[in-house]
């Protein structure tokens, strides 16, 4: 197996696109604004962790937002769709973990689609009956091609 090295990195909003045509993360986000939107989103998301392979290439992300004492939500936890089934997602997350305070401090929340449920049970998560939603914004779906 090649040599994915994790990281924490900052990266474009214009890799990040690039990226999400190669993963299913691409169809979860509106089309209103998106540029505007994820250049935020790289630029802000408290913990930015990069999988790349030898070469470079960007073949995982994961964006948390965290405050380091006791939360962390996981918004984008993606693989090239090339790369999957080769455990760089748990990596991901699992060092997302670690770096918001580790697993003794930090409750890790996320939104999952229904995809990827049997993910995250396999990495440990379960289902909350605990979480408060506010969303009153209407999103076009679309698929970034």
């Amino acid at each position: 197996m090649e040599d994915i090295v994790i990281r924490q990195e900052r990266i474009t909003a214009e890799e990040y696109t690039a990226f999400l045509r190669r993963t299913d993360l691409g169809s979860q986000y509106p089309r209103e604004r998106f540029e505007e939107r994820i250049t935020r989103l790289v630029k802000n998301a408290s913990v930015s962790l990069t999988a790349r392979d030898e070469d470079g290439l960007l073949v995982g992300i994961c964006f948390g937002i965290t405050d380091f004492a006791y939360w962390l939500f996981v918004t984008d936890l993606g693989v090239d769709r090339a790369y999957t089934g080769r455990g760089i997602g748990g990596r991901l997350l699992r060092q997302c973990l670690e770096a918001a305070g580790g697993a003794d401090d930090i409750i890790l929340y996320t939104c999952a689609n229904s995809k990827a449920i049997p993910f995250y049970e396999h990495m440990g998560l379960t289902r909350s009956a605990d979480v408060m939603e506010y969303n009153h914004a209407e999103w076009t779906s679309f698929t970034i091609e």
